[in-house]
C-alpha cells in the first residue's frame, strides 16, 4: 500500500488543524495536528479507515480507478450540454478600464439575416441531438439603435423556432429598453448576465459610457425590471485591487434592494486578469490566491457578503452543500468540447476568451463552412492526461489543467498548464465553511 499521489494534505488557514482530500476517491477529512504528523511520518494509526477512503492504496488498483474515472468523465462530457456563444457585434457604448477587446479590428459590413440564418443552420446541423443553448455576447449586444434591436429580434425568433434556450451577456445600460422584447419572445430566456463593479461611485469610475457618463443607476433600473418581469439575473462583479474594498457595500446594496431574497437572482465574481494585451496597468491585478485571501478576510469582517455571494474556494462550497466531493476534474477547459464561440463575421472560435482575436479562428460558418480539424483536435485532446506538467501533480483532479487560452497566451503552447492553487484555496474555504462558521 502507498500514500495516494492524489492526496492533498495541508493546514487549514488560521487553525491548528489540517485536512486531507483525495479527488479520485472523493473523500475528505479534517485532521488533528497529531493525525497530520502521523501522515508526515508515514505512520497510520487509522490504517483501515485510510485504505477504505482511498488515502492508502494499491498502486495498480488506483491506476484502474483513474482510468475508469477518466472514461466516465469523457462519457459525461460528450453527453453534457453545449454552450454556444454568438457575438452579433463588437461595438460597445462603454469605455471600461479593463476591456480586452478594445484593440481588436472588426472591419465588416455588419450582421444581417443571412448570417443569422447561417449560424442557426450550422448549430442545428452540427450539434443535432445535443443539449445546447446560445449565449449572446459582445461587445455589447443590446445597443439602442434600430439595427441592434432588429438583429436581437431575429436571433430570438430563430431560437424560438429551434427550441433553443438563450442567455444574454450585457453591460446592462440599455437592458431596461429590451425587457418587453425578452418578455414576449418565444425563445426561453435562461438568464441575463449584468456586471456591477461596486456601488455607484466605484462602478461609474470603472464602467462609464464613452462620453464619461456614469451607468450605475440605469443598470440598476434594468435589473429591477428584469426581475419584475420574472426573468433571471446573474450579477457579475469583476474584481481587482481598485474595487475589492467595495464588495461589502455592494453586498449590502443588493440585500437592501431585495435582490438576494429573489430566487431569480444569482451572483458570480470574476477576477480581472491578464488576458491577451491587457493589462497595461497590471499592478492592480490579483493572482488567484491573493484575490481569495482578500475575499476571505472581507467575509470574516463583513458576514453580510455571504447573503450576496458564497465563493467556491475550489471545491469547498460543493463539498459543504452536497456532503461529498464532485467527480474528478480531468479537464477544466471547455473550448471545442462543450463551448464554442461564433461571431457576426462568420468565424468560429474555441471559446469566449479567444473570440474576435485574429489568428485564433478554428473555422467559419459563413459565407462557407470550413474547419481547421488539426487545431480543433489539439483543443479537444487537451486535459490533465496530455499536459506533461499535470501528470504527476497531486492537484490535477481538482485543478483540471486550468484555462487553455491563458496557458497559450503565456507560453504559446496550448498543451501547457494554467496552474490553479487549489490547495491554498481549500485552506481558506475549509476554514470559512467548516471552522469559522461564516457560511
Amino acid at each position: 500500500m502507498y500514500f495516494s499521489k492524489y492526496n492533498i494534505v495541508t493546514k487549514i488557514k488560521n487553525s491548528d488543524n489540517y485536512f486531507i482530500l483525495n479527488a479520485l476517491s472523493r473523500n475528505a477529512d479534517i485532521l488533528t495536528p497529531e493525525k497530520a504528523d502521523e501522515i508526515s511520518r508515514g505512520s497510520y494509526s487509522d490504517i483501515d479507515e485510510y485504505i477504505a477512503k482511498g488515502y492508502l492504496v494499491d498502486e495498480e488498483e488506483e491506476k484502474k480507478l483513474y482510468r475508469k474515472s477518466y472514461l466516465d468523465f469523457i462519457d459525461g462530457r460528450d453527453s453534457s450540454e453545449i454552450q454556444i456563444f454568438f457575438v452579433p457585434q463588437y461595438a460597445c457604448n462603454f469605455a471600461c478600464s479593463y476591456c480586452y477587446q478594445d484593440e481588436y479590428a472588426w472591419q465588416h459590413l455588419g450582421l444581417n439575416e443571412d448570417i443569422i440564418e447561417a449560424f442557426f443552420r450550422y448549430v442545428n446541423d452540427e450539434f443535432a441531438g445535443r443539449k445546447k443553448y446560445i449565449t449572446v455576447f459582445g461587445g455589447e449586444p443590446l445597443l439602442p439603435d434600430k439595427a441592434s434591436r432588429m438583429n436581437m429580434a431575429m436571433i430570438l425568433d430563430h431560437a424560438g423556432r429551434s427550441n433553443t434556450g438563450i442567455a444574454i451577456v450585457t453591460n446592462g445600460y440599455n437592458l431596461i429598453d429590451y425587457v418587453d422584447m425578452f418578455s414576449s419572445a418565444k425563445a426561453r430566456i435562461r438568464e441575463i448576465q449584468v456586471t456591477l463593479d461596486g456601488t455607484r461611485e466605484v462602478h461609474n469610475r470603472r464602467r462609464a459610457l464613452k462620453n464619461g457618463q456614469g451607468t450605475f443607476d440605469r443598470i440598476v433600473q434594468g435589473i429591477d425590471a428584469v426581475l419584475a418581469a420574472g426573468m433571471s439575473i446573474n450579477l457579475r462583479m469583476v474584481l481587482d485591487s481598485e474595487n475589492i474594498g467595495d464588495l461589502p457595500a455592494l453586498a449590502s446594496f443588493a440585500v437592501e434592494k431585495g435582490w438576494t431574497g429573489n430566487p431569480l437572482f444569482k451572483t458570480q465574481m470574476g477576477r480581472n486578469y491578464e488576458l491577451h494585451h491587457c493589462q497595461a496597468n497590471s499592478i492592480r491585478l490579483f493572482d488567484r490566491v491573493s484575490l481569495y485571501e482578500e475575499i476571505y478576510n472581507l467575509m470574516l469582517a463583513h458576514p453580510q457578503i455571504k447573503e450576496f455571494h458564497r465563493p467556491a474556494f475550489s471545491v469547498t462550497r460543493f463539498l459543504y452543500d452536497n456532503g461529498e466531493l464532485p467527480d474528478p476534474l480531468f479537464d477544466s477547459c471547455p473550448g471545442c468540447k462543450t463551448e464554442w464561440a461564433f461571431d457576426y463575421t462568420g468565424k468560429i472560435y474555441p471559446c469566449t476568451a479567444n473570440v474576435g482575436k485574429a489568428g485564433e479562428e478554428v473555422g467559419s460558418f459563413y459565407p462557407e463552412k470550413t474547419l481547421k480539424a488539426d487545431i480543433i483536435e489539439t483543443w479537444e485532446e487537451r486535459d490533465v492526461t496530455s499536459i506533461p506538467e499535470c501528470r504527476q501533480c497531486s492537484l490535477q483532479l481538482v485543478c483540471g489543467g486550468g484555462c487553455a487560452a491563458v496557458a497559450k497566451n503565456k507560453t504559446g503552447n496550448i498543451q501547457s498548464p494554467d496552474c490553479r492553487p487549489v490547495d491554498r484555496l481549500l485552506e481558506m474555504g475549509i476554514s470559512l465553511y467548516y471552522e469559522k462558521g461564516v457560511m
